[in-house]
């Protein structure tokens, strides 16, 4: 399947809200191969959400620790439990920083055949359907940070 070019921060696509997925048909299966293989092409990826390859659709990819799979339309359900560690984000390269994240979730949806589907995640794999589910949202993680963390994470991207 066809590795996809990673959208930037700079990327208005990245700001918008995703569109929900309607039909699963081959164009929805090529889609998430896709999303599988760009987000393998590179060391250290955990996960990726559709907008981050140009596609306005609810649709995320993740591959951590030997869990892996996609969820189309995601909706999480948040512990209260939190934890802080360092993030980063495949649409800025290279750049990790603090972020608060719920600690658990459990993510419903459906897999690219439509069929209903339930991930159940703690730590870095709750972290990374949180960040990826964001992005659906037109939501970016430095969206959290204090304006001065945000000002520093800008200047270290550019």
């Amino acid at each position: 399947m066809t590795v996809r070019q990673i959208r930037l921060f700079e990327d208005p696509v990245l700001r918008s809200v995703a569109e929900p997925v309607t039909t699963f048909d081959r164009s929805l299966r090529d889609l998430v191969k896709s999303l599988t293989a760009t987000m393998r092409a590179g060391t250290g990826r955990a996960g990726l959400a559709a907008p981050q390859i140009g596609v306005p659709l609810r649709v995320l990819a993740f591959e951590l620790d030997g869990r892996a799979g996609h969820i189309v339309n995601p909706r999480l359900e948040l512990s209260e439990r939190t934890i802080v560690a360092d993030e980063a984000c495949l649409s800025a390269p290279g750049v990790w920083w603090p972020r608060s994240r719920a600690f658990s979730v459990v993510a419903r949806g459906r897999d690219m055949y439509g069929k209903p589907i339930t991930v159940r995640a703690i730590g870095m794999l709750a972290r990374v359907l949180q960040h990826e589910a964001d992005h659906l949202d037109g939501v970016l993680f430095i969206d959290a940070l204090p304006d001065e963390d945000r000002e520093r994470f800008m200047a270290a991207i550019s």
